[in-house]
């Protein structure tokens, strides 16, 4: 492993834990009022087309990143409806 590779994982881990506040926030509060439904909605699809390109490119840091965040988002989507 290179140093990109590392330097690309540990990017990969400080923008997916930077979700991880508002997901929990959310869960805690139960309170949606101030999410964008379409910012995350557009958020999730940019982060499917990045796994996709990650995985062309058998890139493990984009992988996991957008993988990880893809799923986070997707949890804060569902508490978007859940909570409305």
């Amino acid at each position: 492993m290179d140093i990109y590779e590392i330097l690309g994982l540990v990017a990969a881990f400080l923008t997916t834990a930077a979700f991880i506040p508002q997901v929990y926030k959310t869960w805690k509060t139960k309170s949606v009022e101030d999410i964008s439904l379409t910012m995350y909605s557009v958020l999730f699809i940019g982060l499917m087309l990045w796994l996709t390109y990650g995985i062309s490119l058998n890139s493990l840091p984009i992988i996991i990143a957008n993988s990880v965040t893809g799923i986070l988002v997707l949890m804060v989507i569902f508490f978007k409806f859940r909570y409305k």
